[in-house]
């Protein structure tokens, strides 16, 4: 039997619903693999479970941080593989969402740790940064480590940081790294499913959900964090909208030009993220239409993961 049947893809093609309809079918729990949601007061911009979703299924990894405590893909290896095992030791498979693709491989797959930090080479790195802002240690990023540099933002300075310092302590890239690594770790036995929305379709789906967050209190979410001293930690997470409306409230943005940058950095999300997921053929891709529910797909992932007398 499988270990874990995985809900993967892109932003706003309702991982979330479709995860929630399965774990209630299969009778177990749900393990977030989204490298957002772990924050605490962050549930409205990060699309988290809701609170009465939360009571239907038990969720892990939702809600747990402060969002200036370091959480990595690493650190969500270690901790997520252990509740896995602990599911499958009475025999429920985990059902695992979530539109990070490093976290989920690094679940799936394994993820391989680094040599420890250097702190000059991390200094020196900042100092640039400084100087010149992130954008040349991005291109520097893409330049050596494409691969990587296609799962993160091009903003996110510690993520990149560590890329290009692992880069100068082994004359090799993270991925590289990564790969040979999963070349070693034991396999979880999975199945992954994703629905496959047109890219017109998803676009508006986008649009709308960020419209739906403005109706929940999204400007009020983003001024408590301000108001909590947490204005560093959204800069520095991969946070969108964060700072998009953090400029409003700081009135350098009108409303409007913030709804507008939030949509389009999502959609460019959406379309790095389906750039990752599309190059693994692992993943089962369900072609979905603007009028299908993610809830109609259960009895399909279920055949699919042959457990369709669930």
């Amino acid at each position: 039997m499988i270990s874990i049947l995985a809900v993967v893809g892109p932003t706003a093609s309702g991982k979330t619903s479709l995860a929630i309809e399965l774990a209630l079918r299969l009778g177990t729990e749900i393990i977030s693999a989204d490298s957002m949601q772990v924050y605490k007061g962050m549930e409205i911009g990060t699309s988290a479970p809701s609170q009465a979703d939360q009571a239907r299924v038990k969720h892990h990894f939702v809600s747990f941080l402060e969002p200036d405590q370091p959480f990595s893909a690493g650190d969500f290896e270690r901790q997520a593989r252990p509740m896995v095992e602990f599911i499958n030791a009475r025999n429920k498979i985990a059902v695992v969402t979530g539109g990070s693709g490093l976290y989920v491989s690094a679940l799936l797959d394994g993820l391989f740790d680094g040599p420890p930090a250097s702190e000059p080479i991390r200094r020196h790195l900042h100092d640039q940064a400084d100087a010149y802002g992130v954008a040349p240690l991005f291109e520097r990023l893409q330049k050596t480590d494409p691969d990587y540099a296609q799962l993160i933002q091009p903003n996110d300075l510690r993520r990149i940081v560590r890329a290009l310092e692992v880069h100068e302590l082994t004359g090799q890239s993270l991925s590289a790294h990564h790969r040979k690594h999963q070349e070693l770790r034991p396999i979880l036995p999975s199945v992954q499913v994703a629905l496959d929305f047109p890219r017109e379709v998803l676009y508006e789906r986008i649009a709308k959900r960020v419209d739906n967050m403005l109706d929940s209190g999204f400007i009020e979410e983003v001024k408590a964090l301000l108001d909590a001293g947490h204005g560093p930690a959204l800069e520095r997470l991969r946070s969108l909208g964060y700072r998009e409306f953090a400029s409003y409230l700081r009135g350098e943005k009108s409303l409007q030009e913030a709804r507008d940058a939030m949509i389009m950095l999502t959609r460019r999300y959406a379309k790095r993220q389906l750039t990752w997921f599309r190059a693994d053929p692992r993943i089962h891709w369900l072609p979905a239409t603007e009028n299908d529910f993610p809830e109609s797909f259960v009895d399909r992932v279920l055949q699919i993961a042959g457990l369709s007398d669930a």
